[in-house]
């Protein structure tokens, strides 16, 4: 039978359950999908309640191993589920069931929520699974363009809006050029290898003589991920998209997509490509340290909020793929690391903006923010604790994610990366203390900014901010499921 004929053939009811957990997040997506067709608007919050329900379920049923069994793999090889892959999908999950915490209530706020925009994180969050378990070049695809094309009609929700109808211009005229950058790469590595599959290319690459086909592939693939992680030079779409995304889908498509960013990297690159690696770690050096400049340089001048997040997110990505320069086990354990903490500090990030606007007011300008601790100690100090993680202040989470990844450099040989990663983390912690001083150390503005009256947001971003300290403490545990991850 042929590798097309096994990938054609009809699977096995035992064959699909390490598939356990995606089958029930699409069998339960579309149920919920169907469902808000007969709920009126007054009652709209099931489908968002359910909505969250759903993900803690998938994220627990991973979480106990439901499926797991001793079959690693389903679909003749395309779909893998492996320790990294589990937890991975945990981290998804959770972090987008937090996004639809802050998602509902700012949207039904301002008129623009509709029952599929749960759909559509769920179903993001499928093609997310996808993409951590893929096994083959056509499940990093499938997984990747069902994630995109939610994200898309997500960013262009309140279509009403030019910039947000802007913004969902950009990211898919952009996204669709990266989609086919990557495609063409794998296009490329197919006629290279004869295989779509990825321990089978891994085999080839091992021993082929002329690699140059293979390289060409390796390169456009590069730019394609790069593309999809915001890396520069190819974050042109992301500044424009954070800023005129509603914030709180902003804050779901700058957190748990990056997790599913990593794997396909680890998937592609760390796996598929990884007899290669003496040429696509310079790349990874190379794009690390572009990220850094461009990213911390630009978003020292920025007065809005969330293009200066957005700025920096450049900037971290940057940090994850110091780890994937460093290479090996370690390498990868530490880029893992810093794509958990960061997605967590994004959610944060994003979070204080969703909790501190309300309806005809953004709180997405800086200089909203003066004197807030004289009016708002206590959200002052969430916020504060935010921009510290993300500075690297220790013992905030960011500052161990920051140091895993600068060593992984170090023990692969690119003791220059790691000093270029100092020195912009110094620069980079400037514009997050420029938000502290902000708060603390200027005279109050205008009209008054505080809080929501919203226990359930208030309360979310409390405990999403206090974990970034309580996780800086307790960091060790995180660190070794990433690092068993690659044992």
């Amino acid at each position: 039978m042929t590798t097309m004929q096994a990938t054609l053939a009809m699977p096995a009811a035992s064959e699909l359950v390490p598939l356990i957990p995606e089958l029930t997040l699409a069998g339960l997506g579309f149920l919920l999908l169907m469902l808000d067709l007969f709920v009126s608007d007054a009652r709209r919050g099931i489908t968002h309640v359910l909505s969250v329900l759903v993900l803690l379920l998938i994220a627990a049923m991973i979480a106990t191993g439901v499926g797991a069994g001793d079959e690693a793999s389903a679909l003749s090889g395309m779909f893998v589920r492996d320790t990294m892959a589990d937890v991975v999908k945990v981290g998804a999950c959770v972090i987008s069931a937090i996004a639809l915490l802050f998602i509902w209530p700012d949207l039904r706020e301002r008129g623009i929520y509709k029952g599929e925009v749960s759909v559509l994180v769920l179903f993001a969050v499928l093609g997310m699974m996808l993409l951590i378990s893929a096994g083959s070049l056509v499940m990093v695809y499938l997984g990747l363009e069902l994630l995109a094309l939610s994200s898309y009609a997500l960013v262009a929700i309140d279509r009403d809006n030019p910039l947000a109808s802007e913004a969902a211009i950009k990211y898919f005229v952009l996204g669709a050029l990266a989609s086919g950058l990557l495609l063409y790469g794998m296009s490329l590595v197919y006629g290279a290898t004869g295989s779509l599959d990825l321990a089978t290319i891994r085999g080839v690459a091992m021993g082929v003589e002329q690699p140059m086909l293979l390289l060409a592939g390796v390169v456009f693939m590069t730019a394609g991920v790069s593309f999809k992680f915001g890396a520069a030079p190819f974050h042109m779409w992301l500044p424009d998209v954070y800023h005129g995304a509603p914030t709180p889908i902003t804050l779901f498509i700058s957190s748990a997509p990056k997790l599913a960013a990593f794997a396909m990297v680890v998937r592609l690159f760390g796996f598929g490509t990884a007899p290669l690696a003496e040429h696509w770690q310079p790349l990874m050096a190379v794009l690390a340290t572009l990220s850094l400049v461009v990213g911390n340089l630009i978003a020292l001048v920025q007065t809005n909020l969330k293009r200066m997040l957005a700025y920096s997110t450049v900037s971290h990505v940057g940090f994850i793929f110091l780890g994937f320069a460093g290479g090996g086990a370690e390498g990868y354990a530490s880029a893992m690391f810093y794509a958990i903490a960061y997605a967590l500090m994004a959610t944060a990030a994003f979070g204080a903006i969703v909790v501190m606007a309300r309806r005809g007011f953004e709180a997405d300008q800086i200089a909203d923010y003066k004197g807030l601790n004289a009016r708002d100690p206590w959200s002052a100090a969430m916020i504060l604790c935010v921009m510290a993680s993300l500075a690297g202040v220790p013992p905030f989470l960011g500052f161990w994610a920051k140091l895993a990844v600068l060593r992984a450099a170090i023990d692969g040989d690119m003791l220059w990366l790691a000093i270029v990663g100092i020195v912009f983390a110094v620069i980079g912690a400037y514009y997050y203390l420029h938000v502290m001083k902000v708060m603390y150390f200027d005279e109050p503005e205008g009209e008054p900014i505080q809080a929501r009256d919203n226990g359930v947001m208030r309360f979310t971003f409390a405990v999403n901010a206090l974990a970034l300290l309580v996780l800086g403490v307790f960091w060790n545990p995180i660190m070794a499921w990433c690092q068993a991850s690659f044992v």
